[in-house]
């Protein structure tokens, strides 16, 4: 409902910008007796309306404050000096450059409501989304809470579950050899190739896309993880033979890392990530 009324809002600002724009011009226009006054009030007027919009209403305000008791002043002075009478074009300026002030800054601030709120929405459903928008794979956030599941599961039932993190060797160098979108073709190609790795009860995760990192869970124990290491090894071999040379012209090798649950040791999904980062070390 709120949404709704600051788009409203922000419409009915936009229309009455067109409104009172419209107005000046018609004014201006039909006024040839004054035209060259009214041209230059004209543009004063549209300059405290562009500083508003880019400041904001309190700086509006000073200078229509500056502008009506300069202007104002002027006028009493053609009045009583001068001798010229007060006409309809000085009570004119005297109201609506005001008015085009606040028309534009209930256009600003309702436009930055949206903005705020759009904003909000985006790091809302950034927070609650469960998959990596550029493989459709599961995320971390995903991880930790069938991690929790699984890991409960194994603790319970004794069933092994290994935790198989995996990188591209030497990621940052290749991916600046190729376009932004190889680089997510690429991604999806060894989501797609490590999907094929493995069974279906077992379970695949992008735990970092801006520096590609896969996590897969496996019911299995550490030796079993060791097939599915090599099973990848190889896919990886022969694709750079098959798919990747021609298509990227890179030969790609894999940084795993495998770790075996064990309730004294993993505590939390992130310490079995961190556990798995750790035996990645050893994988040169």
């Amino acid at each position: 409902m709120k949404r709704y009324q600051n788009s409203l809002l922000s419409d009915a600002a936009f229309l009455l910008l067109f409104v009172v724009c419209f107005i000046h011009i018609v004014f201006t226009a039909g006024d040839p007796q004054h035209y060259l006054v009214n041209m230059i009030l004209l543009n004063v007027s549209f300059l405290i309306a562009v500083i508003t919009y880019f400041t904001s209403i309190t700086a509006g305000l000073i200078l229509n404050i500056a502008f009506i008791f300069g202007y104002g002043t002027f006028a009493i002075y053609q009045t009583v000096v001068v001798g010229e009478p007060l006409q309809g074009y000085h009570y004119y300026w005297l109201i609506m450059t005001p008015v085009l002030t606040v028309v534009i800054s209930l256009l600003t601030s309702s436009n930055r409501r949206l903005q705020l709120e759009a904003e909000s929405l985006k790091q809302r459903n950034a927070s609650l989304a469960t998959l990596d928008e550029r493989t459709n794979l599961k995320n971390s956030r995903s991880f930790q809470s069938d991690a929790t599941i699984f890991m409960a599961l194994s603790k319970r039932y004794d069933i092994p579950l290994t935790l198989l993190v995996m990188t591209v060797k030497h990621w940052d160098e290749l991916s600046r050899m190729i376009s932004e979108s190889q680089v997510t073709e690429m991604i999806y190609d060894i989501s797609r190739m490590s999907e094929t790795s493995i069974r279906m009860n077992d379970s695949l995760y992008m735990l970092n896309a801006d520096h590609p990192t896969w996590g897969l869970l496996l019911f299995t124990d550490q030796d079993g993880a060791k097939v599915v290491v090599q099973r990848l090894k190889e896919k990886v071999e022969s694709f750079n033979t098959i798919e990747f040379s021609n298509k990227y012209k890179l030969d790609l090798k894999l940084t795993v890392g495998a770790i075996q649950y064990h309730a004294e040791e993993i505590r939390t999904p992130l310490d079995f990530i961190a556990n798995a980062r750790q035996k990645m070390e050893y994988d040169v």
